[in-house]
């Protein structure tokens, strides 16, 4: 008979207990402050206490039935998967810079990660032949200390000890120059799907190799095309290592393009001519785009490239250029870099962005690589991103889908008419009340107000997200936060190197500190999954303030809507397909602006007006029995009509009938 430690244990390397409430309230229930105080590491709390402990705070009927949850997930036989696309048998190898799956796994960044984990956890849940791929980071991106009014990074160690890893006995060699270095692997369990994560921080290799797995995003342009040739060609080394022949390669964001080299050399080595070699290697990758911004597509130089790759190029036979052709605009144009994301749209068969106004920004963005071809006719799609909903909605607003919309999990549509106005409200006041609690705590601002309406912007701070757009008028903002009980929640960090983010941050900080707003705006700072779970879990509104067309999707706001939240976004990203009058605001207008100083005019102006004349009067108009009935309609439609169009689930089915299944032709 197991132990009740080994039991635990067993749940506790698999995530699939981070979206499981039952698991997650079994872990909690060991030691609650622990739990709190270790980012909700499972691992870490079980190696803190004693075997008599456990038994003794482990309800023997509450183990049971999740572990019965749990071993009933795996052995499922009619997923989705398996009814939808039974054709599907190859394995689809998903690989991307980045995973965000949990506060106690601090291998992300943000958005990218935040999607790449919402991915494989729905592939999971519905069933895919589905592997990921990515890079273990011991100091991960950075922790955010706010020091003499701004932000200070910080490189805390991963204990990977306490982390559900699993180290692999497996070498592969990744080339470099005229040699190659070595990396090793560990392996992560989410549901059904196995995550790889490649290490180069051995004692075999030199310092110079190691420093890759160390930070995330945290070297210059020479250490990035390293960790790119890492995750890309030995990643796919890893895959042929552990005996997986991956039918589909999907390489999440140009970082990853390296991939379609490591397929083309396997075709020249199969006796394949290099015309047809590059066909096939073509024939089995697909390829997202998740940036809008032609800052944000990595290039190398020539020189770059050949230190990195100078002797895997002359060991395919392959001529000076050929491959920094393959990543150029402009075949042979010597001047120009090679861009990662040239260089994935050519070796896939099929790409796509993240929304569909993205889609059109990406074809417009890269139709010089389709000379021949209308804007219209450039071969981009678009799959509108989701989020998982599992992760991300609050168990209470979960209990009460249960229980008015019983098939909401599967997939049915969701409705709220057989919801009272009361209950829904009694519920938004809770979930509020919950983030004004954890706000106060982290904080110390004691005056926090659970009635007050709470405001959240939380992003990464680059300049075009205009993190300080309401600070435009600040007297006008005074005036809005004091004629009514408001509260700002700001989190969010920017790249150490990105100065003009930096400065954003240092202002929003600055109007913190300023009397009139005083424990009216807020920083909550250190930005990771758990912050993102709150706010988003608790606030009444989302404001997301992108300079149209610059947000891909903007995932966060949808997550926003799962919990009775309501958004006030540009019409950006993923917004023009939700909104529909009726379950949020639109800010601006969907146009070209003469430049960035009138756009950001004409939206503070049309913010401005949405807030005071209709998000204050809504969420301030109380009937005999408080309760604000045209807001609470419109958290009512904000979930209806985004809970299922938004969720990853429909994402990765799309993905699975559109792409993984289905080869496109001609």
């Amino acid at each position: 008979m197991h132990s009740i430690r080994s039991r635990l244990s067993a749940l506790a390397h698999n995530l699939w207990w981070c979206w499981n409430p039952d698991a997650i309230a079994l872990f909690r229930g060991l030691d609650p402050d622990r739990w709190e105080e270790l980012h909700h590491n499972p691992i870490h709390v079980l190696s803190e206490l004693s075997d008599d402990t456990l038994v003794a705070r482990t309800p023997p009927a509450r183990l049971d039935a999740v572990e019965a949850a749990f071993h009933a997930y795996l052995g499922k036989k009619d997923t989705w998967s398996a009814k939808k696309v039974p054709k599907l048998k190859q394995t689809v190898a998903y690989f991307s810079m980045e995973f965000a799956l949990h506060e106690s796994l601090p291998i992300y960044s943000g958005g990218l990660g935040v999607l790449a984990g919402d991915h494989v956890k729905s592939a999971s849940d519905l069933g895919l032949p589905f592997v990921a791929v990515g890079l273990l980071y011991r100091e991960g991106y950075f922790k955010q200390v706010i020091e003499y009014g701004g932000q200070v990074a910080a490189y805390p160690k991963v204990p990977l000890k306490v982390l559900p890893l699993k180290r692999l006995d497996v070498k592969v060699q990744v080339p470099h120059g005229r040699g190659h270095f070595l990396a090793t692997a560990w392996e992560l369990d989410v549901g059904r799907v196995r995550l790889f994560l490649l290490d180069a921080d051995i004692a075999e290799n030199p310092e110079e190799h190691r420093l890759l797995s160390r930070h995330l995003y945290g070297g210059d342009d020479q250490m990035r095309i390293r960790q790119e040739v890492l995750l890309g060609i030995g990643g796919l080394r890893l895959l042929r290592a552990l005996g997986i022949d991956p039918g589909v390669v999907h390489m999440n964001e140009g970082h990853c393009a390296f991939a379609a080299l490591e397929l083309w050399r396997e075709g020249l080595l199969a006796g394949l001519d290099r015309d047809a070699a590059w066909a096939a290697a073509k024939a089995r990758c697909v390829f997202t785009t998740h940036t809008p911004v032609p800052a944000g597509h990595d290039r190398f130089s020539w020189e770059l490239k050949n230190a990195s790759l100078g002797g895997y190029r002359a060991s395919m036979g392959l001529p000076e250029g050929a491959i920094m052709d393959l990543g150029r605009v402009k075949p042979g144009a010597v001047d120009e870099t090679l861009c990662m994301t040239v260089l994935a749209l050519r070796g896939s068969r099929a790409a796509n962005g993240v929304a569909a106004l993205h889609g059109e920004v990406s074809r417009e963005m890269w139709k010089e690589l389709w000379p021949a071809l209308p804007v219209a006719k450039v071969p981009i799609q678009h799959v509108t991103n989701g989020v998982h909903v599992p992760s991300w909605i609050h168990p209470k607003m979960a209990h009460l889908l249960d229980r008015t919309n019983p098939g909401w999990r599967e997939g049915a549509p969701v409705s709220l008419e057989a919801v009272g106005d009361h209950e829904l409200w009694s519920l938004r006041n809770d979930l509020r009340f919950e983030l004004v609690g954890y706000a106060r705590r982290k904080t110390g601002h004691k005056t926090l107000n659970s009635q007050s309406l709470c405001m959240g912007f939380a992003r990464r701070f680059a300049p075009y997200k205009r993190g300080n757009l309401l600070f435009s008028d600040p007297d006008r903002l005074a005036r809005l936060l004091f004629r009514h009980p408001i509260q700002l929640f700001y989190a969010g960090k920017s790249h150490p190197r990105d100065e003009p983010g930096l400065g954003i941050i240092r202002e929003v900080l600055r109007w913190t500190r300023d009397e009139r707003f005083r424990g009216r705006v807020v920083f909550l700072a250190d930005y990771d999954m758990e912050l993102g779970r709150r706010l988003t879990q608790g606030v009444d509104l989302w404001l997301n303030l992108p300079r149209r067309p610059r947000e891909a999707s903007g995932t966060s706001g949808m997550k926003v809507p799962l919990n009775l939240g309501v958004n006030v976004s540009v019409l950006d990203g993923w917004w023009p397909e939700a909104y529909d009058g009726t379950n949020g605001f639109a800010v601006g207008e969907a146009k070209e602006y003469p430049n960035a100083e009138a756009q950001d005019a004409a939206d503070a102006e049309s913010l401005f007006r949405i807030l005071e004349e209709q998000v204050v009067p809504e969420f301030f108009d109380r009937d005999e029995h408080g309760i604000p009935g045209p807001w609470v309609r419109r958290m009512r439609r904000s979930l209806e009509t985004c809970l299922q169009a938004f969720h990853t689930d429909r994402m990765v089915g799309e993905y699975a009938t559109r792409f993984y299944s289905i080869r496109p032709t001609g």
